[in-house]
């Protein structure tokens, strides 16, 4: 399968060296879980699309440090190609920003939540099993970095799973687009790096309850095997 990657922000460049870029946290995640994959990087916030929809097999979106609701033109260019994916029942995984966008492009709308940041692990519930769920627990771990939240879901939507934080925190729409509001490709020494970085716009009492939470591990690999479940059904 070749999966294209819609990369929609840059790494602060004194973490790359250790973390890398976005499509590269994603490459190394589904990459264990399937070495087979192949993997096409387009670069939207700089305006780059494929030149036919067709020529991967599915999308990926990643995270962003920008909002859905910004107006810029990348944002706008980018809720155009989301409208065209869902037209054409094309296979797209959203992820953080990409989440929020495809609720933002499908009739939905996302906002600054009252409930402030949402940083370090976090345990999100399945209330409904969908099929490509591996059967397991009903709670799973994730890292998630976030203020904005999807407060009403595009049109079709079906949440299935979500917390008392967040309640819209894993979203299918028909068979062809999955949505999270965590990161399954970060890992803990990343997000431990954008909590010292945005300590101060979060508060304290979340810093610290954030930086606790990294004391056990997140279920990132699970999650990846959801994701590669949901894009080859």
């Amino acid at each position: 399968m070749k999966l294209g990657i819609l990369k929609t922000d840059a790494v602060r460049p004194e973490w790359v060296p250790e973390f890398g870029e976005y499509p590269d946290m994603f490459t190394a995640l589904l990459g264990r879980e399937d070495p087979a994959l192949e993997f096409v990087v387009y670069d939207v916030e700089k305006g780059e699309y494929p030149a036919d929809i067709d020529e991967v097999d599915a999308y990926l979106m990643t995270g962003s440090k920008s909002s859905v609701y910004e107006d810029k033109e990348w944002i706008a260019r980018l809720m155009g190609f989301v409208r065209e994916l869902d037209a054409r029942k094309k296979k797209l995984v959203g992820i953080c920003f990409g989440h929020q966008m495809v609720a933002q492009a499908l009739g939905g709308k996302t906002e600054k939540s009252t409930k402030g940041w949402g940083v370090g692990r976090h345990t999100h519930r399945f209330t409904e099993c969908p099929e490509w769920h591996d059967g397991g627990a009903a709670d799973f771990d994730i890292l998630v970095s976030h203020q904005d939240q999807v407060v009403r879901n595009a049109e079709g939507a079906r949440v299935l799973a979500g917390s008392d934080f967040c309640e819209n925190a894993v979203v299918q729409i028909g068979d062809h687009i999955l949505t999270f509001q965590g990161h399954p490709e970060f890992v803990p020494g990343y997000s431990r790096e954008i909590m010292e970085f945005r300590r101060q716009a979060i508060g304290e009492e979340a810093y610290d309850r954030g930086m606790a939470s990294l004391s056990k591990a997140a279920e990132g690999d699970r999650v990846a095997r959801w994701i590669l479940d949901f894009l080859q059904r």
